[in-house]
């Protein structure tokens, strides 16, 4: 008896829909045709490439791969020069699948290229014979980081780790077959692919990507067949706005079954916003590509603002302070890094033993992120330690926790805390505020708000005022490029 399958529809597939871009739809029985062809062209491959655009060609390719099981690098179509050519030179991949007539950039352009032709949809299920599933430790994907502390390190995630998440949120959010999930999120991250491709996929429900993120396009799917959503809280800033303006887009939010943010914590404001708008309180999940997710806020239970939920069945969590000590008490107050056990963490990072045994502590993955727990088990992120933990006056200090502050002021519409070093206080706290009036809210009003709310000393001590923070593709704001 073999491994249970990571995709069973495929084994016995039907004609519903699988996945849906734009006009552009494959069933399950079309997509079995296609990934099995393509599967037998890459099987003698060590590793394939995905040049990951929002497109129906990416993920038929990241099914044959996987059907293959041959582990494939999802390629961000924004990487710079550099980052390209550390991806190819790390990964070193044999070929690259790609949608017919793609423009390459020059690092993959030196690969080999392999089409996914949609055009073998009509063929005949007689031929398209799944192979042996593989083995359930062996590598399926491999994901590389924002590269923020160095080179992009390349996360190996293993068929086991992929299968026991989406298992471990379908419990959680009462995901299923009959649901359908619409976002647009990009396909080379753990959100966009593994949550919001391979979910649907393994639990026989349907995908439908909108290319690129607009409220229309939300609104037109939620007011249609789709009954969940993914998003990140750039999204769900603007999708706030545009239910306190227009009651249709509050309507059709407010019917689905579930919205759920990640990839950064949603703050307190958006989420209340859309609440009193729609009704329908946002969940929220955390993770990192190296553990999946690991914490959600289940579909059942309380929605409370700020908490990202307890731990998932099956993974293990800890909060360990700065001296190693493992945090028992359910406070919400004692912050600690959290660390992760169980099946959903990756192998390790690709030809980097050395980053590998750094992250771990006696079996534990050590993620850098700092919280609090509740007394409901929940999480309280309150920021990442290389850059939101503050040590400011003896205190230990969450940027999360002031950034959520400064946007209940009404004169702020988005907001970033960092430390600067200060020769009296150890460190300072930093606010990049964009800010809405002209002239815009005094500094002082600002630090006077936060200690209203908050204990004085985490009042910011200085304020700069932007047009715009700077965020990558999943809308994390980029803090390194503020330090600069």
């Amino acid at each position: 008896m073999g491994a249970p399958p990571l995709l069973p529809i495929l084994h016995e597939p039907t004609d519903a829909e699988a996945v849906r871009f734009g006009q552009c739809s494959v069933t399950y029985r079309e997509l079995r045709v296609t990934a099995a062809a393509l599967a037998r062209r890459v099987s003698d491959a060590r590793r394939v490439a995905i040049w990951a655009r929002p497109e129906p060609e990416t993920c038929v390719a990241m099914v044959a791969a996987l059907v293959a099981g041959v582990p494939a690098v999802p390629v961000n179509p924004r990487l710079g020069t550099l980052e390209l050519r550390h991806l190819v030179s790390d990964a070193a991949p044999d070929l690259v699948l790609t949608a017919p007539r793609a423009s390459l950039p020059a690092a993959l352009r030196a690969l080999p290229r392999l089409a996914v032709d949609l055009g073998t949809q009509g063929g005949s299920m007689q031929g398209a014979s799944m192979p042996p599933e593989p083995d359930p430790e062996s590598p399926a994907l491999i994901i590389y980081t924002s590269g923020t502390t160095g080179p992009p390190k390349g996360v190996v995630l293993p068929r086991r780790a992929l299968a026991a998440d989406i298992d471990a949120l379908a419990a959680a959010w009462g995901w299923t077959a009959q649901d359908v999930l619409v976002h647009a999120l990009p396909l080379f991250h753990v959100h966009g692919l593994v949550l919001g491709v391979l979910g649907p996929l393994r639990l026989g429900g349907a995908l439908h990507h909108l290319g690129s993120f607009s409220v229309d396009g939300v609104a037109r799917e939620l007011g249609g067949s789709a009954t969940m959503l993914f998003g990140v809280p750039t999204m769900y800033h603007r999708l706030a706005a545009a239910a306190e303006r227009d009651p249709q887009v509050a309507a059709v939010l407010g019917r689905a079954r579930l919205l759920v943010s990640g990839s950064a914590a949603l703050s307190v404001s958006d989420h209340r916003r859309i609440a009193v708008a729609t009704g329908q309180h946002v969940v929220q999940r955390y993770g990192m590509t190296e553990s999946l997710i690991t914490c959600a806020v289940r579909a059942e239970g309380p929605r409370e603002p700020g908490t990202v939920g307890p731990p998932l069945d099956g993974v293990a969590l800890r909060l360990v302070d700065d001296h190693g000590e493992i945090l028992e008490a359910p406070d919400d107050e004692a912050v600690g890094e959290i660390e992760v056990a169980g099946p959903t963490l990756f192998l390790g990072y690709l030809n980097r033993s050395d980053a590998t045994a750094e992250s771990m502590r006696e079996g534990w993955f050590r993620t850098g992120d700092l919280a609090t727990r509740g007394l409901d088990g929940g999480l309280r992120l309150v920021g990442r330690r290389a850059t939101d933990l503050i040590s400011s006056g003896g205190y230990k200090i969450g940027a999360g926790e002031i950034e959520n502050a400064l946007l209940e002021h009404p004169g702020v519409t988005e907001v970033a805390v960092t430390g600067e070093p200060d020769p009296d206080l150890g460190e300072r706290v930093v606010a990049w505020v964009v800010a809405v009036g002209d002239p815009p809210p005094a500094a002082a009003e600002f630090a006077e708000h936060v200690a209203r709310l908050l204990a004085p000393h985490k009042r910011p001590r200085v304020v700069h005022y932007l047009p715009a923070l700077p965020r990558n593709e999943m809308g994390k704001v980029r803090k390194s490029e503020l330090r600069r």
